[in-house]
């Protein structure tokens, strides 16, 4: 495919002998046992019954919790979008608790002095150290907003299958973000979101590249090829190489989950799929490798100045 080519209907550069990739057997993942369905509505069923109440909110209702003096200073220094803090009122006087203090206050945080108990409450796993920070939720962008990005001309746009690890999420964008990626799409259900997580392992990426959380990654995909993209699908049982599958100008690749894979709806959606060399004899990379190595050939192929 030529630098900047527009689709052509009706044309296959899938490469390889041309014949269809075999169907994945999609297995529904997260349901409940027939047997648990019903067990807790029988359960509750009494003469007596009350009403059951509404669950207590917790302090933890929006945004991530952090907790620890470490994972706070990280925290800040990482850039994250901090709303509020939660300092033990006993331990004003620690020298280590004041500076952070000071941080999130420059940062514009609420500040919060609690009591010790309160911390105990809130507290995940009980190692809060006297502090405990509150993140605002992530603001994802629309797939609107990722073409805007992507312009008229070379762009790359890496659409996640589901991916469900926040490490792998973050090690993805930060990838995508430094070879010059338009964006990243992603499901907004079964998938991993944008935490503290992937905030570290993107060493700060997410918050410089568009990531747009929809609710039909077919469908995204489908708009992609609309605005003249064409669609790569990553896969080890492709027939043809990476050096040799046109992997340039405006791209779209598709990135399967840690376990199964492309679903075969979005393999369905595929112009080609392509596959890494490897000479070793271990099967494959995971996720967030092979996703930097298909970025970094995108780049060289499209970038004069690459180096």
């Amino acid at each position: 495919m030529a630098k900047n080519q527009s689709r052509t209907p009706g044309r296959d550069v899938r490469g390889g002998t041309g014949k269809r990739v075999k169907k994945n057997k999609i297995v529904p993942r997260n349901l409940p046992e027939p047997s648990e369905r019903t067990k807790g509505r029988h359960e509750s069923r009494g003469k007596s019954a009350r009403p059951r109440r509404a669950p207590e909110k917790r302090d933890a209702a929006t945004g991530d919790i952090i907790e620890g003096r470490r994972a706070v200073a990280e925290a800040i220094e990482l850039g994250l979008p901090i709303k509020s803090a939660f300092i033990a009122d006993a331990e004003q006087t620690d020298a280590t608790l004041k500076r952070l203090t000071a941080d999130l206050a420059e940062l514009g945080a609420t500040i919060e002095h609690v009591s010790k108990p309160r911390l105990d409450q809130m507290s995940s796993h009980g190692a809060h150290q006297g502090i405990m920070v509150r993140t605002r939720p992530f603001a994802y962008a629309s797939l609107a907003d990722v073409l805007r990005a992507a312009g008229e001309g070379d762009a790359l746009v890496v659409v996640l299958d589901h991916v469900t690890d926040e490490g792998n999420f973050g090690a993805i964008a930060r990838s995508a973000e430094v070879v010059g990626a338009a964006g990243i799409v992603i499901a907004n259900a079964r998938a991993a979101r944008v935490g503290v997580g992937t905030y570290k392992t993107s060493a700060g990426a997410v918050l410089h590249l568009p990531i747009a959380q929809v609710p039909n990654l077919a469908r995204a995909v489908e708009d992609l090829k609309q605005q003249g993209f064409w669609v790569c699908g990553a896969s080890e049982h492709a027939e043809q190489g990476i050096w040799e599958a046109p992997i340039e100008g405006r791209l779209a690749l598709i990135m399967g989950s840690e376990g199964t894979g492309i679903s075969q709806l979005l393999l369905e959606k595929c112009d080609f799929i392509a596959r890494l060399p490897q000479r070793g004899r271990i099967e494959s990379l995971n996720v967030a490798q092979a996703t930097t190595a298909f970025c970094y050939e995108w780049l060289r192929r499209t970038s004069s100045d690459a180096r």
